[in-house]
Parts: structure tokens; C-alpha cells; sequence
């Protein structure tokens, strides 16, 4: 519930914070007057009164716009001094997503996030958990021949972020799973033995990072979700195809992560039931 401040408080917190933002800004009451329109006696009435007494509307404006802080944090509306467009730069970015074998934006990302636990919902099989034979068979048609590069030129940095004592949670459709084992959708003609293989994969890196390496798979009638991937408290993104949407403000990193663990306690294969239901895939193969 919003606190309600009194008149002659928040008179006050004007004097103080026009002050505030005067000194930050190393701007004299002449030199703040000039910019703003109005006498150098009005503005020192303004820094120097003790009444209730609050400037009209265009005068907070002007003085806002001017000291690069917001009319909100002016008149104690906000904690917050930055312009509603800054704090939009700073709490949300839009960066393009190459089609690529983790990009650099990715692994700057990662490397943030060092230690912290990593949710992730990928928009396919994650490409860390992925044999070198299913990478250049999904890669080939975008990265041509430098593909094998590209692959070799990753592999430190997906070692990396494996090494980097970062907790991860990997939420997958059950029918992502499915369609690849059955080599259908997406998938469609991709061979038994590259399917086996990589279920092979599977199985030998929840054996290896079981609990460090969790993966859940959910029912996607029952509940959805967009790629995503939350980086610890400290940032939210996602995936859109050609861009990445970040989110760093606190109050919707915490929203994201709600969704994603909601995801794992809607899971319909847990990590524990994992490798029963990886064997019943790859017998369903042969």
C-alpha cells in the first residue's frame, strides 16, 4: 500500500532533492534559473523556503528534464531518480539472436552468472547437451563449411559454462523429446544411429552432473512455456528467434523464475525418473 506523505514533508524532500540533483550536476542556482525560465529569486524561494508550498507542475518539469532525473523522484514518487526511459534502457534490452553455436551475448551472460543456478526452457534440444554428429547435422544448412569450426571453436566455451559451478535446471516438452526419438517435425530425417547416440548423451551427462545437471519434462497441454533462460537473481531472457528480449529488473527476474518453477513441479518426467524414460526411448528406436 502506498504511504501517503504530508504536504509539508514532501514540500521538504523537494528542497532536498532539487539540491541533490543540483549538486550532482554542479549547476548554480543562476545557471539552473536560466535553463529553466524563471528569476534566480523564484528558484532560491524554492531551495530556501520551509513551507508547504510546492512549484506548479511546469516548474518540476522544466527543473526534472534539466537536472536529467525525474519529476516522480522530485516530488517523492519514486526512490528512483532515473527518467522512466532510462530505467527502461536499464531494465530492458533487445539484442540480436545470431543462429549460431553459443553466441557470444550467451556466454557473456553465462560467465555473469558464474555460480548461480541457471533455469533454462531452450527452444529445442539444448545445444550444451548435444553430440558433435547432431550439431553439424542441425548447423550444416546455416554455418556451410565452417561448421566443423564453429563447433570445434565452442566446445571450450560450452566445457566452460559446464565447469563454471553454475547449478542447471533444463525444463523440455515431453513432445520435443518424442518427436526427436521417433526422428519426426524438426527432426524429420535424421538417422536411427544419430538418434541413439545422442540419447546415449543424455544419459551419460545426467550420469556424470546428476544433481548439478537436472532435466524436467513437461506436458505441453498442460502447461506452456517460451525459450527462456534466468540467469540466477540477476537477469531473465528471451528467446524471440531474431533477438533476445533481457530483463534485469528484480521484480521481473523473480516472475520468470516463479514460471519456470512452476514448470518443474507441473513436470511430468522428473530427474530421477530420467533414465528409465531414456532407455524406453532409445528401445523404441531399434
Amino acid at each position: 500500500m502506498r504511504q501517503i506523505i504530508d504536504k509539508r514533508q514532501r514540500a521538504i524532500q523537494f528542497r532536498q532533492r532539487l539540491a541533490t540533483a543540483m549538486d550532482a550536476k554542479h549547476l548554480s542556482q543562476s545557471a539552473l534559473a536560466r535553463q529553466i525560465g524563471v528569476d534566480r529569486s523564484t528558484l532560491s524561494q524554492l531551495l530556501g523556503g520551509d513551507g508547504a508550498r510546492l512549484p506548479n507542475a511546469q516548474v518540476v518539469g522544466e527543473c526534472a528534464a534539466a537536472l536529467g532525473v525525474s519529476a516522480d523522484w522530485l516530488l517523492s514518487l519514486s526512490d528512483r531518480p532515473e527518467s522512466a526511459a532510462d530505467l527502461m534502457a536499464t531494465s530492458l534490452s533487445l539484442t540480436e539472436a545470431p543462429r549460431a553455436l553459443v553466441d557470444e551475448q550467451i556466454f557473456s551472460w553465462h560467465r555473469e552468472a558464474a555460480g548461480y543456478k541457471i533455469r533454462h526452457v531452450p527452444a529445442a534440444l539444448p545445444d550444451m547437451l548435444k553430440t558433435q554428429s547432431l550439431l553439424e547435422w542441425e548447423y550444416s544448412p546455416h554455418l556451410g563449411r565452417t561448421t566443423t569450426q564453429a563447433i570445434n571453436a565452442s566446445q571450450d566455451r560450452l566445457n566452460w559454462m559446464r565447469g563454471a559451478h553454475s547449478d542447471y535446471e533444463i525444463a523440455l516438452p515431453l513432445h520435443e523429446m518424442d518427436s526427436f526419438a521417433c526422428g519426426t517435425g524438426y527432426y524429420s530425417g535424421l538417422a536411427e544411429e544419430l538418434r541413439m547416440e545422442q540419447i546415449d548423451r543424455f544419459q551419460s551427462l545426467h550420469d556424470q552432473y546428476y544433481p548439478g545437471l537436472r532435466l524436467y519434462l513437461f506436458d505441453a497441454r498442460r502447461v506452456y512455456s517460451a525459450p527462456i533462460t534466468i540467469f540466477g537473481p540477476l537477469l531473465a531472457v528471451l528467446y524471440v528467434g531474431r533477438n533476445y528480449v533481457a530483463f534485469r529488473d528484480s521484480e521481473r527476474v523473480q516472475a520468470f523464475t516463479r514460471h519456470f518453477d512452476h514448470l518443474v513441479r507441473e513436470a511430468a518426467i522428473s530427474p530421477r525418473d530420467l533414465p528409465a524414460y531414456l532407455g524406453k526411448l532409445r528401445a523404441g528406436i531399434v
